[in-house]
């Protein structure tokens, strides 16, 4: 079993400090792969897969081949990955040359120079859960100690993983708000705009900003702008 890399406590108090308005969720997501594959002993690739909506994906990878292992689950929607997500809970795999519960997955796994897995559940919220993902290159790579300290860190990771979530799903919901108040706002200077030339309503300016939006197949938003820019000029 390969000796760790980096110091788990050192890489705890790493995932602690993560300032979330300096880093993307990506950026997070990223980070906590690299320090699971250096702390976690026996560790040669990590994952980070997310399930949300019925929708499976590697959110960050140490390596291509990970990547790959993982999307042989998703593409046919079984493996120790996935099951580790809905579950929340720990699944080893200690040797893929016996492994009965996935055998075609584990065939495909040894292929590519794997001996073992351990997938570790991510609850991060009710609607998004997850698991984090490490191959071993050679059999029994994880022991019981290595599995404690992968459990460890994986419940440090998910409060840091929920936490930037939360943090990415606000700021995209402000900035979908700021976008729509500007919208509305242009849009509101291009009614007024009809309105003073066309002496009408509201309503009747409104409804034909929406038959020039239809007539150029373009967002009522777009048609508002350039009129408010051809206004100006």
């Amino acid at each position: 079993m390969a000796a760790p890399s980096a110091d788990p406590g050192e890489a705890l108090a790493e995932l602690s400090r993560i300032r979330l308005d300096e880093v993307s969720l990506e950026d997070v997501l990223r980070r906590v792969a690299e320090l699971a594959n250096q702390t976690v002993p026996g560790s040669a690739h990590v994952t980070v897969t997310l399930a949300q909506g019925g929708r499976n994906s590697s959110a960050a990878c140490t390596s291509d081949l990970a990547r790959q292992l993982d999307e042989w689950q998703y593409r046919n929607e079984r493996g120790p990955c996935l099951d580790a997500a809905a579950s929340a809970a720990s699944i080893s795999l200690p040797d893929l040359a016996v492994e009965e519960r996935w055998p075609e997955w584990a065939a495909h796994a040894r292929a590519a120079g794997i001996g073992s897995s351990l997938s570790v559940g991510l609850p991060i919220q009710e609607a998004v859960t997850g698991a984090l993902n490490m191959y071993g290159v050679a059999p029994h790579a994880f022991d019981s100690v290595a599995v404690r300290s992968a459990e460890n860190f994986a419940a440090y990771a998910a409060v840091a993983l929920a936490n930037a979530h939360l943090y990415d799903s606000a700021a995209t919901l402000a900035r979908q708000m700021q976008e729509a108040m500007r919208s509305r706002a242009v849009i509101e200077q291009a009614k007024g705009i009809i309105m003073g030339e066309r002496r009408c309503s509201a309503d009747e300016a409104f409804a034909l900003l929406s038959k020039l939006s239809q007539d150029a197949n373009r967002k009522v938003r777009e048609v508002a702008e350039a009129l408010v820019a051809n206004a100006g000029r």
